[in-house]
């Protein structure tokens, strides 16, 4: 599974976790140069609480494109501090 944007490979993995429809990359996939910390969170009732990234392409912006569980409920222990996408952000397999 590759995150593409803006033309550049975001993330690319064989060992995404999918949880409600969306891909969550190791965080060892992402291309964090991509990435810089926004100051927005959300928070589920079984995952806990996101935090999200825009994303940086060749001077562009995509706003909070990516998300991350630093320290999720024990039921998402298993998306710890992998990276998921959306916001425009293509998912190819």
């Amino acid at each position: 599974m590759r995150a593409i944007w803006n033309h550049a490979v975001l993330a690319q993995s064989d060992a995404t976790v999918v949880v409600e429809g969306n891909h969550y990359f190791p965080p060892a996939a992402v291309q964090q140069r991509f990435l810089r910390p926004s100051q927005s969170h959300t928070t589920c009732p079984w995952k806990g609480i996101a935090s999200y990234c825009d994303v940086v392409v060749a001077g562009e912006v995509n706003p909070d494109a990516a998300w991350f569980y630093v320290d999720p409920k024990p039921a998402a222990s298993a998306i710890r501090g992998y990276v998921a996408f959306w916001h425009g952000v293509e998912l190819v397999d």
